[in-house]
């Protein structure tokens, strides 16, 4: 993997709906934006009451949640996309791959 300069920004529930409708036409706060400058480069954001809220949904710890979605926005920088059905299969692959060798849990994985 070659080098990239990336920016990770944690916000609150009213920026991340800002940003999402602003940026993607939605109207909610998402977990996890990402804006690539080019070569793996860009912003991640992170909206961290949605974020808290999902981990807790989910059964996961809030680390491992924050950990899949940092991934998760880098693998997007890197020119990932998980619109079509086979692309999201193979980017959830990555994820997990990369998570296991951080030392995380499969975040797809049912309890």
């Amino acid at each position: 993997m070659s080098r990239a300069d990336i920016a990770l920004r944690v916000i609150g529930a009213t920026e991340a709906k800002r940003l999402n409708r602003i940026f993607r036409g939605k109207h909610y706060p998402t977990n996890v934006l990402s804006f690539p400058y080019g070569s793996g480069n860009g912003d991640i954001v992170l909206c961290h009451p949605v974020i808290a809220r999902e981990a807790r949904e989910q059964g996961k710890t809030l680390r491992a949640h924050y950990a899949h979605l940092v991934v998760h926005g880098v693998l997007h920088l890197r020119g990932h996309d998980h619109l079509r059905e086979d692309d999201a299969a193979r980017m959830e692959r990555a994820e997990v791959r990369i998570l296991r060798r951080l030392g995380f849990p499969d975040p797809y994985a049912v309890k």
